[in-house]
C-alpha cells in the first residue's frame, strides 16, 4: 500500500473543535468531515469556513489540511499508518490519521501542507524501489 499511495492534497482547510454542546453537534453534524465520540467531549473536525458559520470560534484553533492518500486502504492492513507518521514525524510534522474504509486522511497543519505532500509522495517512491 505505501508504494502504490499518491497523497492528494484537499483545497479545503479544517479545524478539530471540541464541544460538549448537543444542540451545536445536531448543527454541525452534516458539515463534520468526521464525528469522534470520546468520554470527555465530542470533537468535530470541520471545514473551517463552516466552523466560523456555526459560532465556533477559530482564532484559537489549529488550520489543517488534509491529505487524502489515494489507496485503497485496508482496515486490517499493517504499515500504511505507521510509515507515514513516521515519515512525517521525521521531518517534524505533525499529523493527526483517520482512517476510513477505503482511503486513510491525513490532517497536517496547513503551513506544512505542500512539504508533507513532497515527502509522502517520495516516500511512495522509495517503498516502490524495494
Amino acid at each position: 500500500m505505501i508504494a502504490e499511495m499518491a497523497p492528494v492534497l484537499s483545497r479545503t482547510h479544517y479545524v478539530f473543535a471540541e464541544t460538549k454542546d448537543d444542540r451545536l453537534l445536531t448543527r454541525a453534524f452534516d458539515q463534520a468531515f468526521a464525528v469522534i465520540r470520546e468520554d470527555e467531549a465530542t470533537t468535530l473536525v470541520l471545514p473551517i469556513v463552516g466552523a466560523g458559520k456555526l459560532g465556533i470560534d477559530t482564532k484559537e484553533l489549529v488550520e489543517f489540511a488534509r491529505i487524502i492518500l489515494s489507496v485503497h486502504s485496508d482496515l486490517e492492513g499493517v504499515g500504511l499508518t505507521a510509515a507515514v507518521s513516521t515519515e512525517l514525524a521525521r521531518c517534524g510534522i505533525a499529523c493527526n490519521v483517520i482512517a476510513a474504509s477505503r482511503h486513510d486522511h491525513i490532517f497536517v497543519p496547513a503551513c506544512a501542507a505542500e512539504e508533507a505532500v513532497e515527502r509522502l509522495e517520495q516516500l511512495a517512491k522509495d517503498w516502490g524501489r524495494d
